[in-house]
């Protein structure tokens, strides 16, 4: 297979010319300076139909790979590369050996003899649906990694990030080129183990059916803000390879935190609500009031608190323990035998204040490691400086009313290993409150 007139090749070289050209992904055919086709390889052969022994020597498409109609303006175009400069890309209408009509896209151009002048034409060319999914694939890289609204990163085998799109250095708060080689560690505070479990999972057994949600928190982020990020893995193989090698994994990601935390606080305002329901027709079948009291008190502690104290104010106004649940494990709220010494609170604890103020009061030991020993004494020393029992780290005291007068205050404890009392908990407990003092106060009126 020697090109036109250009130096004799070497058998080995002839060979090796030979392998290349059978080897490309496109079909390739070359024609000389009248025409004439010298090469036709192996994918023109797929692609067409027509075998190298019935294509080598012809002239032109006419006849046989071209319509009538149609042949001279192919010839006319594809020679014409001879006189023009660079690449010519054109699309024609081809004939298969078995008369279907191919769409195939082209690019030829001129080949030079040795004297410098035009010696014929290469003209490599694929199906064009062939050329349109490769445009189209690039197309939806460079959207991804420019305009998409979901967060797109390209982590290597390595778990290190290699591309970076700029939706997801905005959720991610760096740059896209600062993020590229980093550990994922130097990210993330809360949620890496998931993730890298996630990316491995992917890189051995493929992509996920589904995608999942990841609980993350940033490093920096005050307070390690948790986020949610609906993720979608990809496992990236080179197509080149027999076997596909992973190459590393293509990892989606959209915030849907808000969306998230919407879902729970609507999931626990029913639960909530489910639990008061019930503690009402339970409650209604006590013949004791004392007894409905805290009954509406073990009903509320489920998923809310660790522990609950109720204080009634005695004669002289001072606050007398009246019920609690048991100080060493979790229990039902029982009450006390009713005695005359009060309890003895500091000026400043939340529950005198919750009285003081007719309102709810919080109380926090802060964020701290509450499994190191020293930190475990703070809190027991902490908690008992409050009349509490050990181990409590967060604590709610509101006040007990009914009929305008303040029966007493009720208090929820929580230990370490629960978050801070906030605003939706402070509702959830006047709610649970209103209930007990009505109770109470009933019991009052009975002696």
């Amino acid at each position: 297979m020697q090109p036109f007139d250009a130096k004799p090749l070497s058998d080995g070289d002839e060979q090796l010319l030979a392998a290349l050209l059978d080897g490309m992904e496109a079909g390739l055919c070359a024609f000389d300076r009248d025409g004439v086709i010298t090469h036709w390889n192996s994918e023109a052969v797929r692609i067409l139909g027509w075998s190298a022994d019935d294509a080598v020597g012809r002239r032109g498409f006419s006849g046989w790979a071209a319509r009538s109609a149609d042949a001279h303006d192919v010839q006319t175009r594809l020679l014409g590369a001879m006189d023009a400069p660079g690449r010519q890309v054109h699309e024609f209408a081809l004939l298969t050996k078995d008369g279907h009509r191919v769409l195939v896209r082209t690019q030829s151009a001129a080949v030079q003899g040795q004297d410098g002048r035009p010696a014929g034409v290469y003209c490599a060319f694929s199906e064009v649906h062939a050329q349109i999914d490769l445009e189209r694939s690039i197309a939806l890289s460079e959207a991804l990694f420019d305009d998409a609204s979901w967060g797109v990163v390209l982590i290597d085998a390595d778990l290190r990030p290699a591309v970076v799109n700029a939706h997801a250095a905005r959720l991610l708060r760096t740059g896209r080129d600062t993020l590229l080689g980093r550990p994922l560690g130097d990210l993330l505070e809360q949620g890496l183990e998931e993730l890298e479990t996630a990316l491995q999972h992917v890189l051995a057994e493929g992509s996920p059916p589904v995608p999942s949600e990841l609980w993350l928190s940033l490093r920096g982020d005050e307070g390690a803000k948790r986020h949610c990020w609906r993720s979608g893995f990809v496992r990236l193989g080179s197509p080149l390879g027999e076997e596909p090698v992973p190459l590393g994994v293509g990892w989606l990601f959209l915030d849907v935190t808000e969306a998230k935390l919407a879902e729970q606080e609507g999931s626990l305002l029913r639960f909530r609500h489910n639990q008061l329901h019930r503690a009402g027709r339970t409650a209604s079948e006590c013949e004791d009031p004392v007894e409905a009291a805290t009954t509406y008190l073990d009903f509320a502690l489920a998923g809310f608190a660790d522990h609950a104290l109720v204080d009634l104010a005695g004669d002289d106004g001072r606050l007398v323990r009246a019920a609690s649940t048991p100080e060493g494990s979790s229990g039902p709220c029982l009450p006390v035998p009713v005695g005359t010494i009060p309890v003895a609170y500091g000026a400043a604890h939340p529950v005198l204040q919750a009285v003081e103020r007719i309102g709810t009061v919080r109380a926090s030991f802060g964020a701290l490691a509450a499994a190191e020993p020293a930190s475990r004494a703070r809190i027991d020393e902490w908690a008992a400086a409050r009349r509490w029992p050990e181990g409590t780290v967060h604590g709610l005291s509101t006040v007990l009313r009914s009929r305008g007068r303040t029966l007493g205050a009720v208090t929820f404890l929580r230990g370490a290993g629960r978050r801070l009392f906030d605003r939706s908990d402070a509702a959830y407990a006047e709610d649970v409150a209103v209930r007990v003092a009505a109770a109470l106060d009933l019991a009052q009126q009975l002696g």
